[in-house]
């Protein structure tokens, strides 16, 4: 079923590849679906790089769906054996920068929107484009929020391989500072900052927080980058570190944040709070939903625009996670066209 959809989807996916999307860059990106959907017939919105589009005849009176998935990309990799920006298939795999992350998401809920709208649901939809979740930027689903009428629930498109992730990990930035007193290094002198800062270093390695949860286990603190020292013979006076920090649903980043300056010795600060954890109650019908025509269940261990979004939402997409930000990243055509099917599968005829 739906054959000139998938076939559409393909040829739209192969096209976004050709131009650079990167984060703040996506604009051409942008251009090139909007003229598209306008082809189709349909109304489209934009501000900035992100583009939307609304069921013809919504009613406020119904519950909305939105169906949004990203258009930027990361930076090619080193490693790529063709360039990035020109499709290719081979044995039924396209390759091509944001094919799997997430252009083959971006194209299938934009059939699925088409497909579905041309019958009346018992809901609206809408479905949007965004920008810079690569970056989780403030010009992205953020900023697009603030234009759209209340939102019930969404579908993020991101490579799951279709399967439901109902949980998603949070992130926290810490930037920590250790501090000593300079010295000699051949004398027994001065006060060394990175000795301090191993102290705090096994703290955040060793630490297991007592709440944890079925989809997302245990909060995750992992250090990332240090510097100290200034030359070989002097006792380093100031030690920085980097902590990476992945919440699960039962902290907020603002609770982690207080338990940690807690039990650390060293200056913490956050870069942001804003990307928090996200689960859906098992019991919503969409989860339901797709319990019941087989789709696997499981918590994300990786950031999405879930993490800005004030309501419900799941993410699932054609592609697998690990092929994102890859050498030679490439997306099934087979998987374009099972995720259309399944999206329909989940979403058609559905009451929420």
């Amino acid at each position: 079923m739906y054959t000139e959809h998938k076939e559409e989807a393909v040829i739209l996916l192969k096209n976004l590849i050709t131009i650079p999307s990167f984060s703040k860059e996506e604009s051409k990106a942008a251009d090139l679906l909007e003229r598209y959907v306008e082809l189709q017939g349909y109304s489209v919105s934009r501000k900035g790089n992100n583009i939307w589009l609304m069921s013809p005849g919504f009613d406020a009176d119904k519950s909305t769906i939105l169906l949004c998935s990203h258009i930027d990309t990361v930076k090619p990799v080193t490693g790529w054996t063709h360039d990035p920006f020109i499709p290719i298939v081979e044995n039924g795999k396209l390759f091509g920068l944001g094919s799997n992350d997430a252009g083959a998401s971006v194209v299938s809920l934009l059939q699925v929107f088409f497909i579905l709208t041309q019958e009346s649901q018992n809901y609206n939809l809408i479905y949007a484009a965004v920008a810079e979740e690569e970056i989780s930027g403030e010009n992205g689903v953020s900023s697009l929020l603030q234009e759209l009428p209340k939102i019930d629930f969404a579908i993020i498109g991101e490579p799951t391989n279709m399967n439901l992730a109902v949980a998603e990990k949070g992130l926290m930035v810490l930037d920590c500072v250790s501090y000593g007193k300079s010295g000699h290094a051949a004398r027994n002198e001065g006060e060394n900052a990175l000795y301090k800062a191993v102290d705090d270093i096994n703290w955040f390695r060793k630490t297991i927080l007592p709440l944890q949860t079925e989809f997302l286990g245990p909060v995750k603190m992992t250090v990332t980058q240090i510097n100290a020292g200034t030359q070989h013979n002097v006792v380093p006076d100031q030690c920085t570190f980097v902590v990476d920090v992945r919440s699960n649903e039962m902290y907020s980043n603002e609770e982690l944040l207080e338990i940690i300056k807690e039990n650390v010795d060293c200056e913490v600060s956050a870069r942001s709070t804003r990307l928090s954890s996200t689960a859906t109650p098992l019991d919503h019908p969409v989860v339901e939903k797709g319990k019941s025509i087989g789709l696997k269940l499981f918590g994300s261990p990786t950031l999405s625009d879930q993490a800005l979004l004030p309501f419900p939402s799941v993410k699932i997409g054609p592609g697998e996670s690990a092929r994102s930000h890859t050498a030679n990243e490439f997306v099934l055509v087979k998987e374009i066209e099972n995720a259309i099917d399944l999206y329909i599968e989940l979403l058609d005829g559905l009451k929420i």
